[in-house]
């Protein structure tokens, strides 16, 4: 796997919700590597049903993507949109920090 992209946009037009977009850096199927692909999917699926877009990047197999953006350790999550650019790097075990980077923290809601 090179690079996978992953969507889950509605059509519909939600007015103020941004669409977030992500691109998770991962170190081929190494264990928090795998970690933070769940987390991160479960929270997507979660929180941001519909207003996402993810691009999962694997380092072993795509190393200079890694080089473009500056990545030296994995995994390594880019927050790209809504402004302003996060990065966020590790497996992601405890989701609250994440939510509440997102502004997510109330359930789902764009605080």
């Amino acid at each position: 796997m090179k690079t996978q992209n992953i969507s889950s946009r509605d059509d519909r037009p939600d007015g103020d919700l941004p669409i977030y977009r992500f691109r998770l850096f991962v170190a081929g199927d190494e264990p928090n590597s795998r970690k933070a692909r769940a987390t991160l999917d479960r929270l997507l699926a979660t929180h941001l049903h519909g207003r996402f877009e993810l691009e999962v990047v694997d380092v072993f197999v795509d190393y200079q993507a890694a080089i473009e953006h500056r990545i030296i350790v994995v995994p390594t999550l880019l927050i790209e949109s809504p402004p302003p650019p996060r990065t966020i790097v590790g497996s992601l075990d405890d989701p609250a920090p994440l939510l509440t980077t997102l502004g997510l923290s109330n359930g789902g809601q764009h605080s």
